[in-house]
């Protein structure tokens, strides 16, 4: 895949839309093209956050660890971000994420993506909303998972 072609992608990622093709074209350049296959964990739970990733082709496993063992809980696909969260709170990987199929990812070291988000207000707002929207989703569940379990607490009462 050559710099162009990579600089296109990134510019369907949604933080990355409104920036122009030469910013692109740099953050394509500095970053690592890195190919997996179906099954191959690109990072564990607990692993340091040193790079945010996008998914150029393919699709990865968000896999969680429960008492019953380990749980896909999403899956993210082509032109998605996923590993930002680590990097922007400086913070162990939360999840353990696996490719599912043939998986090509741009790998953004944490020190690129921060410089990125540094210098592009508008990547940075981007940034800030999937993040919000994200907790919004966590939030949602957690209330969810709560009222199942008055629900199971009551039914054994």
């Amino acid at each position: 895949m050559d710099l162009k072609t990579e600089a296109e992608m990134l510019h369907k990622v949604p933080m990355f839309s409104r920036l122009e093709l030469s910013k692109l074209k740099l953050l394509a350049f500095t970053s690592e093209l890195c190919t997996f296959d179906g099954g191959e964990v690109l990072f564990e739970a607990g692993d340091a956050a040193d790079s945010a990733y996008v998914i150029m082709e393919g699709e990865v496993e968000i896999v969680v660890e429960t008492g019953a063992g380990p749980v896909v809980e999403g899956v993210l696909g082509p032109n998605e971000l996923f590993g930002e969260l680590g990097v922007l709170t400086n913070s162990p990987r939360s999840a353990t994420i696996r490719a599912r199929d043939g998986l090509v990812a741009l790998r953004i070291s944490d020190e690129m993506f921060l410089k990125l988000l540094a210098e592009n207000p508008e990547a940075a707002l981007d940034v800030m909303r999937q993040l919000s929207d994200k907790l919004v989703r966590s939030q949602d569940q957690f209330i969810g998972l709560q009222k199942q379990l008055r629900e199971q607490e009551s039914v054994r009462a």
